[in-house]
């Protein structure tokens, strides 16, 4: 595995790796995201989720301004990762200093929308980093150059751009070839499969969103997608 560029990797990983955020997480889909990744690490209090269930997460980075002392102290010192600037989020601090082929996040979608309305901003900064942000209802993550998909006919299939963006597409209701995209102008949510997907884009700006129940088929996806965005 090649490390994307950016700043030294906290953690390493030739495998996915899950992300755990402070936001409300139910059991079930830590269940799904536990099972699909190797390392757990923690965004400063997702830590909670991690040892509730007996998991020593490898890592816990954040500016470490809400996890609790009383966990701290559970937690070898070299797990923790302190850092202090107030120019991101803790899921950016996070997500920046791992080199994995793909991130899972769980714990990001569900307290706040401000918190939400974060971590999609995040995405698109760190376009060379493949992560999907999992929650209750659906996933969310940013659609690579190329991305085919395997979703049964009609499942309901999102695209929203974080900016201008264009594109194609096989296996979709709507076809989005010809059209462009903006947050202001068009987006693409509430399209329908209609048989295999395959997506297209000219600019890592697209916000792809499936059903939860299409986690593990993007991830699988995510993982086996040739090309990657460069980093910025």
């Amino acid at each position: 595995m090649t490390a994307p560029a950016g700043p030294a990797p906290i953690v390493e990983s030739g495998r996915a790796v899950a992300l755990l955020g402070g936001a409300p997480v139910s059991d079930g889909l830590l269940d799904e995201v536990l099972a699909l990744c190797g390392p757990v690490i923690a965004a400063d209090s997702g830590a909670a989720h991690a040892l509730a269930r007996g998991i020593v997460p490898r890592a816990v980075i954040g500016d470490m301004d809400s996890l609790d002392p009383a966990l701290a102290d559970r937690l070898a010192p070299d797990r923790l990762h302190r850092i202090a600037e107030q120019d991101s989020t803790d899921f950016d601090k996070a997500l920046r200093h791992v080199a994995a082929p793909l991130v899972i996040g769980a714990g990001f979608t569900g307290a706040r929308m401000d918190h939400l309305l974060a971590a999609l901003n995040v995405l698109g900064r760190r376009a060379d980093r493949r992560c999907i942000l999992a929650g209750e209802a659906d996933a969310a993550f940013l659609c690579p150059p190329r991305l085919e998909l395997d979703l049964p006919p009609g499942a309901v299939l999102s695209l929203f751009p974080l900016g201008p963006v264009s594109g194609r597409s096989e296996g979709l209701r709507w076809p989005i070839a010809g059209l462009d995209f903006a947050p202001l102008g068009r987006s693409g949510t509430s399209n329908e499969v209609t048989g295999p997907v395959v997506l297209e884009m000219d600019a890592p700006r697209m916000l792809v969103l499936t059903p939860r129940a299409a986690l593990a088929e993007a991830a699988r996806r995510l993982l086996s997608a040739p090309a990657r965005w460069p980093a910025p």
